[in-house]
């Protein structure tokens, strides 16, 4: 065992026994999604520059964080995005209206000095309102008010209590505490109300909140002018409840918000949903990752079961990973987490196929040899590959939103533990195994002696591919056509992130069909409603325009034909949301051509980057053209996966033009069809193997990860099948065409590694004929 070999088994087990020790001990952090909860965005209302929202955020983040603890919601997490939007989580808390009330709430406390009824001024003077400046507003009576100017604000409070009084018979009220300069300005408040007579509107103090009169006491007759009540504490009184008496209290002690907000999303989802999500997700991976070990075996042999154990080393790794970095897994992150356990089988089967063509190239070279030149000479598709998939990861990130982000972020770390678990921990085991003499001596046994049978069918046909390229552009132009008119004549149901409106799935005790559904919501005033099966027997409910409020009416609605009715997913957009949403979608998928071009035109050929997008495109416009043939959603879940098949395609199309640069550079005066030709042939075994592996784990999500994660599934299996389609049969014929018009020479040819002549490869897919 070389001194490398050494190294890199001895990393791979220090990381493995740290990610069990973490996986045994650390706890992951659950989305809303999988623990059930409600998650609301904020966003905040006011200022006039960037530098003010800012201020007006991290303050407004504080007294939201004071409010929430004592609501006495579990381990709640309040997180800043960009300048003005604040997204609060809340596990357990399925019915978000209250806490949305008191959390959302402005809570403006005001004390004013009241100087006569709305409208007419005293003594027929003008109204205190034109005078002072002062508001004009009701009382609880809903007699007119005319107040001067705020004299004290909830900021002079000290502390609230909400109290009942039975001896004196007045219910329920707040007492307040004040701070000592704050307790000063209301004796001088009450003091100047005190010099009225008693009955007189003047003599007494207003107190609004949010803008509306919640009390208006008089000063009791005992106060004497400019005496005032005493600076320490006083009571709101103003026939509450006990629950109204403490939701006061709880918005006086927390503080006012500096600024206004608006709930501009708002998502709360079952807990049965969420253990459901993870036990399917779970099912699915295991199911998945075991079909896909026993392909790899069955194709590799023993070098194949090695791999299998790296594998699930990856599984535990980035498992691990996900812990120690705090990513909150949500449903997305954990489809992309089981989603990257059949793309990490592809650094495994590049290393082994090329591994498979040196063995044949060299007669007598040893087992260990070509194991070494296989890993060298796929490490720049490797890495080309997961940069690819690397830069959808970041765009998820960057402009998705919620889950999505959680998405990338999963993605991200799958790929880069991926790349370890291939080029350390399968290497090593790999390589320790081909040190054995009964290993080498059996390629029955090793998996790289033999050439495959995908080698050996492709080998004894010698199919030329592109004699016309314009045939299968053609095709595929004509399919693109046919996405094309089922988006303009079936339309795409964009999803209620996209749109705005509320979105909520319930479960009924009593079988409901979605007729007698529509027809009940219409009784009720729900005339709009879009009512459609989810989940089996559940029902799933669209509109625009409904507070919570509506929902608990639209749910007793429902009731009446159902029988018990659980909320089990409950999605709210505002509109102003929705269209931004909508604009970073478009956004997100502008860049990623953009960048992806640009990557491809550093690493390639101006005439290989043009195709590769244009192959990508081509598989964007099929996949939202199938989800509208097929009446599916087009929510943020499907531009996750649309992202991911975007660098899924583009790493296939890197893979087959790292080897048109390969072959085409040993044999620069060979046409440039026949290399591609040659190219496609010999990265075929990888393209079937590869996308048999994702494909395994895609129909495990789909059949078995619920209704939850069926359209993920389903545009992933769509978009993989697609984009192994276009890689080869869109992108090589595009970038052929474009190679006739081009006049850049062929690629230089890759120096020896000590340095020598330029390299000559013999290509082992067509029986020792030269290119």
């Amino acid at each position: 065992m070389t001194r490398a070999t050494t190294v890199r088994a001895v990393l791979a087990a220090a990381v493995l026994l740290a990610s069990v020790f973490v996986t045994l001990t650390m706890s992951p952090r659950l989305g809303l999604d999988l623990q059930g909860g409600t998650r609301l965005v904020l966003q905040a209302k006011d200022s006039d520059t960037a530098e003010a929202d800012r201020e007006s955020t991290d303050r407004t983040m504080e007294v939201l964080r004071k409010r929430i603890d004592s609501l006495g919601v579990s381990e709640p997490v309040l997180t800043r995005s960009g300048e003005d939007r604040i997204i609060v989580e809340l596990p357990d808390v399925q019915d978000p209206r209250q806490a949305a009330d008191v959390i959302g709430r402005t809570a403006q406390l005001g004390f004013h000095a009241v100087r006569g009824p709305g409208g007419t001024g005293v003594d027929g003077e003008p109204t205190a309102g034109q005078r002072d400046n002062g508001p004009t507003l009701p009382d609880e009576q809903g007699s007119p008010l005319a107040l001067g100017p705020v004299h004290l604000s909830g900021a002079g409070v000290a502390d609230a209590t909400a109290v009942f009084d039975a001896q004196q018979g007045s219910g329920w009220s707040v007492a307040l505490d004040f701070h000592k300069g704050a307790g000063e300005r209301w004796t001088r408040l009450t003091g100047d109300a005190a010099c009225h007579p008693t009955g007189d509107e003047r003599r007494r103090v207003a107190i609004v909140l949010d803008g509306r009169v919640i009390s208006s006491p008089q000063v009791d007759p005992s106060v004497a002018c400019e005496a005032g009540l005493p600076s320490g504490s006083t009571r709101i009184t103003g026939s509450f409840s006990a629950d109204e008496a403490r939701d006061l209290a709880l918005l006086i002690k927390g503080g006012a918000l500096p600024v206004p907000v608006e709930i501009v999303e708002q998502r709360t989802v079952g807990p049965t949903l969420g253990a459901a999500a993870i036990e399917a997700s779970a099912t699915a991976a295991l199911i998945g990752a075991a079909v896909t070990a026993l392909f790899i075996t069955f194709v590799y042999r023993l070098f194949g079961a090695l791999a299998a154990l790296a594998l699930a080393a990856y599984g535990v790794i980035s498992y691990a990973a996900l812990v120690v970095l705090g990513v909150t897994l949500t449903l997305p992150g954990l489809a992309g987490f089981v989603l990257a356990v059949g793309m990490a089988v592809d650094a495994n089967v590049l290393v082994f196929e090329r591994a498979r063509e040196e063995y044949a190239a060299g007669p007598g070279r040893s087992l260990r040899s070509a194991l070494t030149a296989g890993f060298r000479n796929a490490w720049s598709a490797v890495a080309d590959s997961n940069v690819t998939t690397l830069i959808a990861a970041a765009l998820l990130f960057l402009l998705g939103s919620g889950p999505v982000k959680g998405f990338g972020v999963t993605l991200a770390v799958g790929v880069l533990v991926s790349m370890f678990s291939a080029l350390v921990i399968a290497r090593a085991l790999t390589e320790i195994a081909a040190g054995s003499r009964f290993v080498g001596d059996y390629r029955e046994v090793n998996g790289i002696g033999m050439p495959g049978r995908v080698r050996t069918w492709i080998g004894a046909r010698d199919p030329r591919l592109f004699r016309s390229p314009h045939r299968w552009l053609l095709t595929s132009l004509a399919v693109v056509l046919i996405a094309v008119t089922g988006i303009f004549v079936r339309g795409v149901d964009l999803g209620v992130e996209f749109t705005g409106g509320r979105l909520v799935e319930y479960s009924t005790s009593r079988p409901v069909d979605v007729e007698t559904a529509r027809a009940t919501l219409a009784a009720a005033g729900f005339e709009d409603a879009e009512v459609t099966t989810a989940g089996g027997d559940g029902l799933s409910v669209r509109t625009g325009g409904l507070d919570d409020d509506g929902e608990h009416a639209l749910r007793s609605a429902l009731a009446e034909e159902g029988g018990e009715t659980t909320k089990v997913r409950d999605e709210l957009i505002g509109p102003s949301l929705g269209d931004e949403l909508r604009r970073n979608a478009l956004i997100a998928l502008g860049v990623a051509v953009v960048v992806q071009l640009a990557y491809l035109a550093a690493r390639f050929r101006w005439t290989f980057a043009v195709a590769s997008v244009g192959a990508l495109v081509h598989d964007v416009v099929v996949l939202v053209g199938a989800f509208a043939w097929l009446g599916r959603p087009v929510d943020g879940i499907f531009l996750a996966a649309l992202l991911t098949v975007i660098g899924y395609s583009v790493n296939d199309s890197v893979v087959v033009f790292d080897r048109v640069r390969e072959l085409w550079a040993g044999n620069r005066r060979s046409p440039v069809s026949e290399v591609a030709c040659h190219a496609v042939l010999q990265t075929v075994p990888r393209t079937v193997n590869t996308g048999a592996g994702a494909l395994f784990i895609l129909v495990a999500l789909a059949v078995l990860g619920g209704d939850s994660l069926a359209d993920f599934a389903l545009a992933l299996l769509i978009g993989i099948c697609v984009g192994t389609y276009s890689s080869v049969l869109t992108a090589v014929p595009g970038a052929l065409l474009l190679e006739r018009s081009s006049k850049a020479p062929p690629p230089a040819a890759k120096r020896s590694p000590r340095g020598g002549k330029p390299v000559r490869r013999r290509d082992p897919a067509d029986n020792g004929a030269r290119v």
